[in-house]
């Protein structure tokens, strides 16, 4: 049971982690209509914002400004010289351009950096380990950032829901041109939205810092997993997104944990091994699959 308990948490902090990174990509996706593939590399920018500023003040907050900051910096730059002139674009030129500010940014990330990963230190207010229940202890850093993100999740909800400006991205989400002929500059509205999701990428990135390493190609590494959460949640849906990163994160997580053991009860070990992380690394996309045969649109209508 503890172990179980252990691997629910670790799922539930994978699906916070995507959802930061879903719920930007979805906005973006669903109400500006921008299949946007460098979002994980504004992923990246964050974490090596971040990691530069920790290195150089020693401050873990003062590494939070720094990742937010450069990740809303670069998403609001990306929006107005490259973004802006696709909205009413083919997908593909979309695929196209977004592919090339990866190779751009992943290229000026080597130039400064190296190749070499960089290690962010786990901050000392959370490096340690707290016992939940007798048997299970589980680190600090890792609860906090469950906590984050769930905040993060009602804070998005309280923007959405119950802002001007939420009204504004759900109505831009369902009829752009009704909001532009009503008088809102829908220009700037999408510029707010694109940097909305930059910000959001960013603190995903620095999160990931402690746990994992900052390193080129990073973004990559979980823009596909993000992707299924948003086709999965919804797209334009913020409610799915955050449904969907839990799911997938349970169940990423449960498979790899568990399905090698259960499958060495029928199969020699290291054929059960083999078996079960190449069907762990397909669980999320059998997954997808059967959600779409039920619900071909996803778990939620773009409504929130």
């Amino acid at each position: 049971m503890t172990l179980f308990l252990e691997q629910m948490l670790n799922g539930l902090q994978l699906g916070v982690m995507l959802f930061l990174m879903a719920a930007g990509l979805t906005l973006i996706f669903g109400i500006m209509g921008i299949i946007n593939l460098a979002h994980g590399s504004i992923y990246m920018v964050g974490a090596y914002a971040g990691t530069l500023v920790i290195g150089e003040t020693g401050s873990f907050l003062l590494g939070i400004a720094g990742a937010l900051g450069a990740a809303a910096v670069t998403g609001v730059v990306m929006e107005m010289v490259v973004i802006r002139r696709l909205y009413r674009r083919d997908h593909l030129d979309q695929v196209l351009a977004t592919f090339a500010i990866i190779l751009i940014l992943n290229q000026l990330v080597t130039i400064l950096f190296g190749r070499q990963p960089l290690f962010v230190p786990m901050p000392p207010l959370l490096a340690g380990s707290v016992e939940l229940v007798p048997g299970l202890v589980y680190p600090v850093y890792r609860l906090s950032i469950i906590v984050v993100g769930l905040m993060v999740a009602a804070g998005l909800y309280l923007l959405i829901n119950r802002t001007r400006i939420g009204m504004l991205v759900r109505a831009g989400s369902t009829n752009r041109d009704m909001v532009r002929a009503l008088g809102v500059d829908i220009r700037m509205l999408y510029t707010v939205v694109f940097g909305l999701g930059a910000l959001l990428a960013g603190l995903a990135g620095l999160m990931a810092g402690p746990i994992l390493a900052v390193q080129v190609g990073m973004g990559e590494q979980i823009l596909i997993t993000t992707f299924v959460v948003v086709v999965i949640g919804g797209v334009g849906s913020i409610r799915g997104a955050f449904f969907a990163s839990l799911i997938i994160g349970v169940v990423d997580t449960m498979l790899r944990a568990y399905l090698p053991g259960l499958l060495r009860h029928v199969m020699v070990g290291s054929e059960a091994d083999a078996l079960g992380a190449g069907i762990s690394s397909m669980g999320i996309y059998l997954l997808m699959a059967l959600v779409l045969l039920v619900r071909p649109k996803g778990l939620f209508a773009a409504d929130s």
